[in-house]
């Protein structure tokens, strides 16, 4: 009898490496169904950082008339856990468990707080709309829960991406850890892709009460997709666990020193922190910008993420094939913040008379461009990685991008609100407040480029990985992945 699900498992996998960037990574040992179930916690943090940053800044703004400065406060709460991103690395690198697990147990707190996040949510918009009996609440308590759901979502979302990263590298050979990691960043696009697309077909005929379902939805989807993703990932091993029990692990200020000692570490994360803070302080404004500026309506402003994902996946799919065929990270990265500098530039242009279209092109520019840089950074990142280290090191750079995202989203909307405070007695247009946003980011990518050219000579990050460095056993991995299946 022919099984249809392994027909379909064996025609995806044969199609993948050639449509689906970094899906080559997957083996016998190492299916793409695999692979593919393990991204699921990647897909649960699109559709949160959709609904957070897309579809709730909106609704806050214009509907509930929430001033842009306390929204982009909120978005920018999770800023606070941001630079513990470092420290989870480096504790589920060297967790303790009876049961030898490492990475599943901090995914597992990571989507709790997710859950705890969005289980509040909707009471906080219950009162801040008055919706229904909600009516007489006093409007500090809706502020405040609100932000404490938006800190606790945002909070799950760096611990979950952090550590299920790591995971993923755990699984795979060291030279093959970018493209595993890579493959889970297509996941999470794939993920915003798809929420805003459903979430602006769930809001086309918004109402508070709709998007309060909305909220809960979220919130069982990403309880359920993620214990489904940890299932039989990570194997039991009770030797390793005497191994951690027993070893002595260097401190974590000596870990983060040593690793901060790679040639060029250090002006890569500053030109990570100037490229993501100028491609991310948009993140708050841009559907506000085309709700206000261009007239557009909340199911039209949802999609707007849809499209700003799609370019950065195709930036990725792009950047899979250039570096797969030896090309340098940092001088592609320097095309991606090259390609954003135009795109802001057009999103500005589209309020002086160019329109919609023009809008569009510079949205989808912009998610190009940053597809582009950050598969290039999070590449150089890798490569300058020891095997013993992936967790901090991918913690490090998670830590430095979700700080400088979350100080552009913060100040895009204080910069947005002062400028709009003295709109009213100068006659200044609805737009350009906006527009003094995007110029900001402009000029950032402009320092982003300048910083990343004296790495353009440099060797290291020119060349693949690493092969000098003592990869894992091939038999241990197998007997970890036999072990988890």
């Amino acid at each position: 009898m022919l099984n249809y699900r392994d027909f379909a498992l064996r025609k995806l996998t044969s199609i993948g490496p050639r449509y689906l960037p970094f899906a080559d990574v997957a083996t016998d040992d190492l299916p793409l169904s695999r692979l593919l179930r393990l991204s699921l916690f990647q897909v649960t943090v699109g559709m949160a950082v959709v609904l957070l940053v897309g579809t709730l800044n909106r609704v806050m703004i214009v509907e509930l008339s929430v001033p842009a400065t306390l929204v982009a406060v909120m978005l920018a709460l999770p800023l606070l856990f941001a630079p513990f991103r470092t420290l989870i690395g480096y504790k589920s690198d060297t967790h303790v468990s009876a049961l030898g697990l490492r990475r599943v147990p901090y995914i597992w707190k990571g989507t709790l707080y997710q859950f705890g996040g969005f289980a509040i949510l909707p009471f906080s918009l219950l009162v801040l709309s008055g919706y229904g009996e909600a009516v007489d609440a006093p409007r500090w308590i809706g502020l405040s829960s609100a932000a404490l759901a938006f800190l606790l979502v945002g909070a799950g979302m760096h611990m979950v991406q952090t550590v299920g990263l790591a995971l993923a590298t755990d699984l795979v050979e060291e030279e093959d850890q970018p493209k595993v990691v890579g493959l889970m960043y297509v996941m999470l696009l794939f993920g915003m892709v798809v929420s805003a697309l459903v979430f602006g077909a769930l809001l086309e005929n918004y109402t508070p009460g709709r998007l309060i379902q909305v909220i809960q939805g979220a919130a069982v989807v990403t309880v359920t997709l993620n214990m489904y993703a940890m299932w039989k990932q990570e194997a039991r091993d009770r030797d390793r666990a005497r191994r951690m029990a027993v070893a002595q692990h260097e401190p974590f200020r000596t870990a983060m020193a040593k690793l901060m000692q790679a040639p060029g570490k250090m002006r890569l994360l500053v030109v990570i922190a100037f490229g993501t803070f100028g491609f991310g302080a948009a993140d708050v404004l841009l559907e506000p910008y085309g709700g206000q500026a261009l007239g557009f309506s909340v199911a039209e402003t949802t999609k707007l993420t849809a499209l700003l994902a799609g370019g950065t996946l195709i930036g990725f799919g792009i950047a899979s094939r250039v570096l797969g065929s030896g090309g340098p990270p940092i001088r592609l990265g320097l095309i991606g913040a090259l390609i954003g500098i135009p795109g802001f530039a057009a999103i500005i242009l589209s309020s002086m008379g160019g329109g919609a279209q023009v809008f569009l092109a510079g949205t989808l520019a912009c998610g190009l461009g940053a597809g582009l840089f950050g598969h290039a950074t999070l590449t150089a990142t890798m490569r300058m990685a020891q095997k013993d280290q992936i967790g901090l090191a991918l913690g490090t750079w998670g830590a430095v991008q979700a700080t400088a995202a979350g100080l552009g989203v913060a100040l895009a909307g204080i910069v947005r609100d002062v400028i709009l405070s003295s709109s009213s007695e100068a006659g200044i247009a609805v737009h350009t407040p906006y527009n003094a946003v995007f110029l900001i980011e402009i000029v950032f990518l402009g320092l982003a480029c300048a910083t990343l050219l004296p790495l353009l000579g440099k060797a290291r990050f020119a060349q693949g990985p690493d092969t000098t460095r003592s990869a894992r056993s091939v038999s241990d991995t197998h007997s970890e992945q036999a072990e988890a299946s």
